[in-house]
């Protein structure tokens, strides 16, 4: 099995940088794997140091197969930095493991990736592999499918990248005309739709959303662990789009996940399990909190 090289985007913050890629040289598969590192310019010129920090410590990490970084002289931003590079990844390679600065990874995060990419590579109904779950209390299988597409650690494939829609407008006019406005808002518990509306109005850049509303409209699923292989350390009002929260805090899960082959469908069970939980976040309490971290999807 050839694995799939590893996209690695990063911006300003050297800790977290150095937390992401440290898990990620805890997996056997690192030093099998190529890595092309996608370094965004900086914003103004205040940002340019940290920008600098970043790619000098990455121009000392080892333990990789190969290692390319890519440094942008100008700031793309996030949402463009990570369409075109994933593209870039994608048209060459044919599949892709996508990583952002502020993730931890479990040290078999890489094998569930491209075990999960080998498995299901020839079904047109799969979007992605997902590496990260929320910190549910009721017990999951250990995958399981669910409609869409997700943005903290994940892999796809060219013939399902090829899908991906950049113009949200089109993305809303499909998903009313398809009536999937209901189920895309898990049953009205996520501002996904208001999301995609943000993004068309220029609230937001975010790529995610349009990623997550192309797949969708195809009625493609993506498969998901029963425990997250992926903590999200960048709630600490650190990031350009990230509020300080312990919500969506999980503990990584230390044991490989067994991948079976599924049915290629929605698991309505999981999907509840969602709905519950995106229930009880939206509190009076956490709505607010609920709203400020549409980061989940903003770029």
């Amino acid at each position: 099995m050839q694995n799939a090289p590893i996209c690695l985007f990063v911006y300003n913050r050297l800790w977290h940088t150095q937390q992401t890629v440290s898990s990620l040289l805890q997996n056997d598969l690192a030093k099998e794997s190529d890595l092309f590192i996608f370094a965004d310019g900086p914003k103004n010129q205040e940002q340019a140091p940290a920008v600098k920090a970043v790619r000098d410590w990455l121009e000392t990490v080892e333990g990789f197969k190969s290692i390319q970084m890519i440094k942008q002289e100008t700031n793309l931003g996030l949402a463009q930095s990570i369409i075109s590079g994933v593209t870039k990844i994608i048209n060459t390679y044919g599949k892709a493991i996508i990583i952002e600065d502020d993730l931890l990874l479990s040290p078999y995060f890489l094998s569930y990736m491209n075990q999960g990419l080998a498995l299901y590579e020839n079904d047109s109904k799969v979007a992605s592999i997902h590496g990260y779950t929320f910190p549910f209390k009721t017990a999951l299988p250990d995958t399981f499918f669910l409609k869409g597409a997700d943005c903290w650690g994940w892999a796809t494939w060219k013939r399902a990248w090829d899908k991906f829609e950049s113009d949200g407008q089109k993305l809303l006019v499909k998903l009313k005309e398809k009536k999937l406005g209901y189920e895309f808002d898990f049953d009205n518990t996520q501002p996904n739709i208001q999301m995609l509306k943000d993004q068309i109005a220029g609230k937001n850049n975010s790529w995610a959303i349009r990623w997550n509303a192309s797949a969708f409209i195809h009625d493609m699923v993506t498969l998901y662990p029963g425990m997250s292989l992926v903590r999200n350390i960048g709630f600490d009002n650190s990031g350009m789009h990230c509020v300080a929260t312990n919500m969506y805090d999980v503990t990584i899960s230390q044991a490989p996940v067994k991948l079976e082959r599924l049915a290629i469908v929605k698991n309505e069970q999981a999907y509840q399990v969602y709905v519950k939980y995106f229930k009880s976040l939206a509190e009076p309490l956490h709505k607010k909190l609920i709203r400020k971290t549409k980061a989940l999807f903003v770029s």
